[in-house]
């Protein structure tokens, strides 16, 4: 099907958290003919952080960002990504012959705000999975630790110390869970949004199919009972490459995640996300089932603790980088935790406010010392590469002006 590339494109953005099944149904939805679905496009999170980059650009990343901010601050950003955005969408689906793209990618939970100020009509397919299979999914398939080694303890000192120990990729795949989940389910109210459970869409994958493909204008088409070959995504690097080697939509992955997860995993994962939060996306069968399993609702002021400290350890991270040296930060956030659970303020919502306050003052203070240091000495490692660079390249002079001092003797 050919489309005009001058008209914007038909966009429809797919949200959820990553390990949620988001590559299962876009790969559902592309087996429709006019429906697109790239593997994670990433356009809107580089759009928003267009002029904004890591040290050490040759140019100067603060000089970039300063003088782009200033001349994008004259004009309307949001009219010219949005522009950027729609050439980039239509010339992805006039080649493919399809007229409506599914732009699935699961981080996009950052930047919900410029989703809805540049495509404030979009249609958006939210979908939302079991948090305790989620969290499952991260350990089997990543490696994801939910908890610290050599404890059995789960507090939120363990968890900060785990967090800081951990590659930045890791560490932000547990982000996603705590930051994430919270701001995807609070976007659920968003008119144009269809919401999608994972487990009903691998226990009755037609009937929701038909769904979203009806929501989005689109003729009704049957998926059968076995998947076309995902061969699309041999080209990308990103998307869930298990979906590769599947033929059927495989149902035993909802209740996995109760094999998967150990007792103090899965406390952990109450903890994060919360016990409230769990049965307002409607899964308080599986929180039951942890509770039987011996996990024990702590409330929703310690699950606010440790969003708090994600908070933080996310600002700084996205800042300009991230230390690694958790001793203080462990030290603080302790006694943060042995004050927010101890019987006398368990029930005291001050209490909990005033640690959580001093947490983060006292996690922030260190934290940007150390990443001053880790910057000045990023900053002198440049430096000596550069030395380098500049002495080998004048060896590689002093070696052509001595070849050509021997041809002129040869001669």
């Amino acid at each position: 099907m050919s489309r005009d590339v001058n008209c914007a494109p038909a966009v429809c953005f797919l949200l959820g958290l990553p390990r949620s099944g988001t590559t299962l149904l876009a790969h559902l939805l592309q087996q429709h003919p006019d429906i697109a679905a790239p593997p994670e496009p990433w356009l809107m999170l580089a759009l928003e952080a267009f002029g904004r980059l890591r040290h050490g650009h040759p140019a100067g990343s603060s000089l970039i960002e300063a003088a782009a901010s200033e001349f994008l601050g004259r004009i309307d950003r949001n009219m010219v990504s949005r522009a950027f955005a729609d050439a980039a969408y239509g010339q992805y689906l006039a080649a493919a012959g399809k007229r409506i793209i599914i732009d699935k990618t699961p981080r996009y939970w950052m930047v919900l705000e410029f989703l809805d100020a540049l495509y404030p009509d979009a249609p958006q397919i939210l979908l939302m999975r079991n948090p305790y299979a989620i969290a499952a999914s991260l350990k089997s398939t990543w490696g994801i630790p939910l908890q610290a080694e050599n404890t059995r303890s789960v507090s939120v000192s363990s968890l900060a110390d785990l967090m800081l120990r951990l590659p930045d990729g890791i560490a932000s795949a547990l982000a996603d869970l705590v930051l994430g989940l919270p701001r995807l389910a609070a976007h659920r109210a968003r008119q144009q949004t269809q919401v999608v459970q994972y487990e009903l869409l691998v226990a009755h994958p037609e009937e929701e199919i038909q769904r979203l493909v009806a929501s989005l204008g689109c003729e009704p088409i049957s998926i059968g009972a076995t998947m076309e070959q995902a061969g699309y995504l041999l080209s990308s690097s990103f998307g869930d490459r298990k979906i590769l080697e599947r033929r059927t939509i495989d149902g035993g992955s909802v209740h996995a995640w109760q094999a998967q997860l150990s007792i103090e995993e899965m406390q952990t994962v109450t903890d994060l996300v919360g016990a409230e939060l769990m049965i307002k996306l409607g899964y308080e069968e599986e929180l039951r089932h942890a509770q039987q399993a011996g996990i024990v609702d702590k409330g929703r002021d310690v699950t606010e603790l440790y969003r708090r400290i994600f908070r933080i350890w996310w600002d700084l991270r996205t800042s300009s980088g991230f230390p690694t040296n958790a001793g203080e930060l462990t030290s603080v956030a302790r006694q943060a935790s042995d004050n927010a659970c101890s019987p006398e303020s368990q029930h005291t919502s001050e209490t909990i406010v005033e640690a959580s306050a001093r947490l983060e003052a006292a996690m922030a203070a260190p934290l940007r010392n150390a990443l001053s240091a880790s910057e000045a000495a990023r900053g002198t490692q440049v430096e000596a590469i550069r030395d380098r660079d500049a002495t080998i390249a004048a060896l590689r002079a002093e070696i052509v002006r001595l070849e050509q001092s021997l041809k002129g003797i040869e001669r």
